[in-house]
């Protein structure tokens, strides 16, 4: 049998059935059945960086691409969120929020997912790009969007942020974490009073989200990026034609500003948050990435002007 026929008839039907699955954790939100989870896992803690006994610089949410799974693993084992704690301690980093899951239960620490993850990795992932889609539909994307920022926004306050304070809060996100970000500044908004800053890494999201709240987005991206390009194509609401969008109407209010990082790519030894691949000027793609979100951060705190000088 051919092998992509194979493929098609052993995937088809998880596809199918994942699609229509993908709605439920949401819409059990939706109807107050189930509560987010706050507690996290003992050892974990809600933030790490500057002391919480004193008000940091800023405070700092990774949103992770779709290889969220747990509250500790990231994509790349962390590394990008260390790289951001060792350059800029004056800090509080969150990387514990499930940008996939609308009642914050990380995926792979549920009975079921556990058994499939160990047979059939690759539903992890799909689960996780379904519920980008389901992020992104208009049905209920205003449901999505207040479920997460409201994690975020609880974690923030576990975190010791205080609403009102005027400490900026930035959504850094990477792929897919772009449309759980954009649709987050509203409720955080809302719900702090926050100076929100979103920083889309290979931004994957369909531009409909209201940014009206939002301070500023930074769009680091580069012509190597397929899987962003893949985004801007098959999102109408983030055509030029469609002026009435979020995302449009933030660009021409001017609240987006464009971070070339070329040549990095999206995946592999070359992305973006990549240690081994090397820059002329002897720096990894991850260094590169890292010093840029942290001048942006600190910008934004008034400590420093942007620049994409290396550390010292």
């Amino acid at each position: 049998m051919n092998t992509y026929l194979l493929w098609a008839l052993v995937l088809g039907p998880v596809l199918i059935a994942e699609a229509l699955l993908s709605r439920h954790e949401v819409l059990v939100y939706g109807a107050g059945l189930r509560t987010p989870l706050t507690q996290l896992p003992e050892g974990v803690p809600y933030a790490r960086g500057a002391d919480p006994d004193r008000p940091p610089d800023a405070y700092l949410v990774y949103l992770d691409g779709i290889g969220k799974r747990r509250v500790r693993d990231t994509r790349d084992g962390g590394q990008l969120v260390q790289a951001v704690l060792a350059g800029a301690p004056e800090l509080r980093v969150l990387g514990q929020v499930q940008p996939y899951s609308p009642l914050a239960d990380p995926l792979a620490d549920r009975p079921v997912w556990a058994w499939l993850r160990r047979r059939i990795g690759l539903l992890l992932f799909l689960h996780n790009v379904m519920q980008v889609f389901v992020a992104a539909d208009h049905r209920y994307r205003p449901l999505y969007n207040r479920a997460v920022g409201s994690q975020i926004g609880t974690q923030l306050q576990l975190a010791g942020y205080r609403p009102g304070s005027g400490v900026p809060v930035v959504l850094l996100s990477y792929s897919g974490g772009a449309q759980v970000a954009t649709g987050a500044v509203e409720e955080l908004y809302a719900q702090l009073r926050a100076r929100v800053v979103v920083i889309t890494l290979g931004g994957f999201h369909n531009g409909a989200n209201d940014l009206t709240h939002a301070e500023h987005v930074h769009q680091l991206t580069s012509a190597g990026d397929r899987i962003e390009r893949v985004g801007t194509w098959i999102f109408p609401q983030r055509w030029r034609l469609f002026r009435r969008s979020g995302w449009n109407r933030a660009v021409r209010s001017g609240k987006v500003t464009v971070h070339r990082l070329d040549p990095a790519t999206h995946l592999g030894p070359h992305s973006y948050i990549s240690p081994e691949g090397l820059l002329p000027d002897g720096r990894s793609y991850l260094d590169h990435t890292t010093d840029i979100v942290i001048a942006l951060v600190r910008a934004h705190c008034g400590a420093t002007a942007v620049t994409d000088e290396p550390r010292p």
